[in-house]
C-alpha cells in the first residue's frame, strides 16, 4: 500500500509542507505517528500564541496591563520590539496588572534592572547594553530569573543562551502604513 499525499499549509509557513512515501504497513504506521505528533506540536503552539493590534499607547499599556493580572511567580517574559517601540509603555501596563503604580516604572536602560514590589516582586530588566554573557554575572540574574518574582527582559535576544527553556516572548513591531500609532503584539508560550 501507497499512502497518498499528505499536505499541511502551516500558518508559520508561506509554503505548503508535503510528504510522499511508500513502504510496509508497519513504516506507513510510524510515518503517520510521526506527522501526527509534528501537527500536535503545531496545534499546541498555536494555542500558546495571541497576536493583538493596538492604535494607540493606551491600548498597549492595556494589553500589558491583562498580561500582568494574570502573571505567575517564576515567569520570565522576554519583550522584543526595536527602539522606540513602546517596550516600555508595554512594561508600565504589565507593571500596573502586578498592582505597581505606572508612573514608578522607568526604563533600566542604565541600570540593567529595576526592581518593584507589587502582588509579585517585579524584576524589569534592559539589556541592551550588555556587552557579553558574563556582564550578566554581575547582576545577579540567577537569583531574578529563578526566584518566586516576575522577570520582564527588554532585549532578551542578547542573553537566548542564559534563558531557561519555559520564558514567554513578547513581540512588538510598528507599521506606519496603517498609522503612526499602530502595534502589532506577539505573544508567544505560557499561559497567554
Amino acid at each position: 500500500l501507497n499512502m497518498r499525499t499528505l499536505a499541511c499549509a502551516c500558518k508559520c509557513s508561506t509554503q505548503p509542507i508535503y510528504l510522499s512515501f511508500s513502504g510496509t504497513q508497519e513504516l506507513q504506521k510510524e510515518v503517520a505517528n510521526a506527522v501526527l505528533d509534528i501537527f500536535n506540536a503545531y496545534i499546541e503552539r498555536e494555542i500558546k500564541m495571541k497576536i493583538y493590534e493596538t492604535f494607540s499607547e493606551e491600548e498597549t499599556k492595556k494589553i500589558g496591563f491583562l498580561l500582568g493580572e494574570k502573571a505567575k511567580a517564576g515567569e520570565i517574559y522576554c519583550l522584543n520590539g526595536d527602539l522606540g517601540v513602546g517596550k516600555t509603555i508595554f512594561t508600565k501596563g504589565f507593571a500596573k496588572g502586578l498592582g505597581i503604580k505606572e508612573e514608578d516604572v522607568t526604563s533600566p536602560t542604565f541600570t540593567i534592572v529595576n526592581e518593584y514590589e507589587g502582588k509579585l516582586p517585579f524584576y524589569h530588566f534592559d539589556v541592551y547594553r550588555i556587552g557579553s554573557l558574563e556582564e550578566m554575572e554581575y547582576t545577579g540574574y540567577e537569583e531574578y530569573f529563578f526566584g518566586q518574582g516576575v522577570c520582564m527582559i527588554e532585549w532578551a535576544e542578547i542573553i537566548k543562551e542564559l534563558l531557561p527553556k519555559q520564558v514567554i516572548y513578547i513581540t512588538i513591531q510598528k507599521d506606519y502604513t496603517k498609522s503612526e500609532c499602530y502595534r502589532k503584539i506577539v505573544i508567544e508560550g505560557g499561559q497567554v
